[in-house]
């Protein structure tokens, strides 16, 4: 699935499409895309889509991981944002408490997941965001994006689910 924003208030709306999509198994969340590009503003978004105050999710590039308290009613147990941009090794995450984060209930949101692929569950929602432009172009906005989803693990998983959800929240 893509979409094209061509604001952050686009952007919003669909990161709080996908958390209208969510369903109280939880699960991964796997943001990519290079720096700048809007992974942290996308992640906010989605937590304060949750009930959670946005200004309570900063980028934890340096402790790698938050968990954030949701509020009653909430679709899910538990919201844990990750980011491994300075992750060195797979052993950091495991040490950092990477199975706690992946309980049933929980939601991991993790930036820059591309990085360990590998030591994610294969069930997982990919959402990559890039600016957009044609190469050697800037993009038409400082604030378009492509923003591509994919649910991997195979069909009948929960990211499968997640995905057609959030395509019916934000055609």
């Amino acid at each position: 699935m893509q979409w094209t924003s061509r604001s952050l208030a686009d952007t919003e709306a669909l990161a709080a499409g996908l958390a209208r999509s969510l369903a109280k198994e939880g699960g991964v969340v796997a943001l990519s895309g290079p720096l700048g590009a809007g992974k942290t503003a996308f992640a906010k978004a989605l937590a304060g889509a949750l009930g959670i105050d946005p200004g309570f999710l900063a980028s934890p590039t340096f402790v790698i991981a938050g968990e954030l308290p949701l509020p009653p009613g909430a679709p899910i147990e538990r919201l844990v944002h990750a980011d491994f941009y300075r992750v060195e090794d797979p052993l950091e995450l495991e040490m950092a408490g990477l199975a706690d984060w992946l309980a049933p209930g929980t939601l991991l949101l993790a930036e820059w997941a591309d990085r360990f692929p590998e030591d994610l569950p294969a069930d997982r929602l990919e959402v990559r965001i890039d600016r957009v432009g044609r190469p050697g172009a800037p993009a038409l906005g400082p604030e378009e994006r492509a923003i591509t989803a994919q649910a991997l693990g195979g069909p009948g998983g929960t990211a499968e689910a997640v995905l057609e959800r959030w395509s019916q929240q934000c055609p």
